[in-house]
């Protein structure tokens, strides 16, 4: 049968493209911030997570935070030593390399290390995230999980029974193994037992000054992680972890929300 000349796709989205426009005024706007503050600094971030950043904005509302693509950023301040917008930018940018942002501060040194030094959120760790211990439930009674848990346990792999109502753990079970790459699974049981493994945190990589001095900012301190450790399910996160049941799974393979586009910042 001859295809009809009426069939034809027609999109239903009108889309506008950001292109060199829009390019050149986000350089313009980052070569105007350069000129306001006294430092830059680079960070890197671990295990992102869009709402501790966001409070982190809100605390340094007296600073600026660029974080998006890196290659504006690169262009604008400088790739080398013969385009860089002010004296030894080029040495800032070469750190600019996956998840790293720009902080633009009249803050001190010593005082913006004091703080990101000592920031460490703890959070539920999403699959493909290494794991940094080794995880063991210990055998026993699970008092606090609702019964109804247990058949939603057993297909998770755990090796569990009811026993008069109430959810046993017939063994030890390690869930994961310190290195191993965990997959969605491993985190629901992880969540399910409270066991928070993720720390966001922020690295600050190196420091930039008014007077055209770089600085590379070494050997940053790292929490403190024991290899191996057993974990009990948590009094009262057996409700909660029932009614978000059917929502772990998907919040567990999320991907960060990330603008690819455009260079996010905040006003101070």
């Amino acid at each position: 049968m001859p295809k009809s000349k009426r069939d034809k796709k027609v999109s239903l989205t009108q889309t506008r493209k950001k292109g060199l426009e829009l390019k050149q005024k986000l350089i313009e706007k980052i070569r105007d911030v350069v000129d306001k503050y006294v430092n830059i600094f680079v960070f890197s971030v671990h295990n992102m997570r869009n709402v501790q950043l966001k409070e982190i904005r809100q605390e340094w509302s007296h600073s600026r935070f660029f974080f998006g693509k890196n290659k504006v950023v690169q262009i604008a301040l400088g790739r080398t030593e013969d385009e860089e917008y002010r004296e030894n930018l080029h040495k800032l940018t070469r750190q600019m390399q996956g998840q790293t942002g720009l902080l633009f501060t009249n803050k001190k040194e010593k005082e913006v290390l004091k703080y990101f030094d000592g920031l460490f959120i703890p959070d539920y760790a999403r699959s493909g995230t290494v794991a940094l211990q080794t995880v063991v439930l210990e055998e026993g009674p699970l008092p606090d999980f609702s019964h109804s848990l247990e058949p939603q346990l057993r297909q998770l792999g755990l090796p569990t029974q009811l026993k008069r109502g109430v959810i046993h753990l017939l063994r030890e079970h390690t869930v994961c193994e310190k290195g191993q790459v965990l997959n969605p699974e491993q985190c629901r049981v992880l969540k399910l037992f409270g066991h928070q493994m993720s720390n966001f945190h922020i690295t600050i990589q190196g420091v930039w000054t008014s007077s055209g001095e770089w600085k590379t900012l070494d050997d940053r301190p790292e929490p403190i992680v024991p290899d191996r450790i057993k974990v009990k399910h948590k009094k009262g996160d057996g409700e909660a972890s029932q009614d978000d049941a059917d929502d772990d799974a998907k919040m567990m393979d999320s991907e960060i929300e990330d603008d690819d586009d455009e260079v996010e910042d905040d006003d101070s």
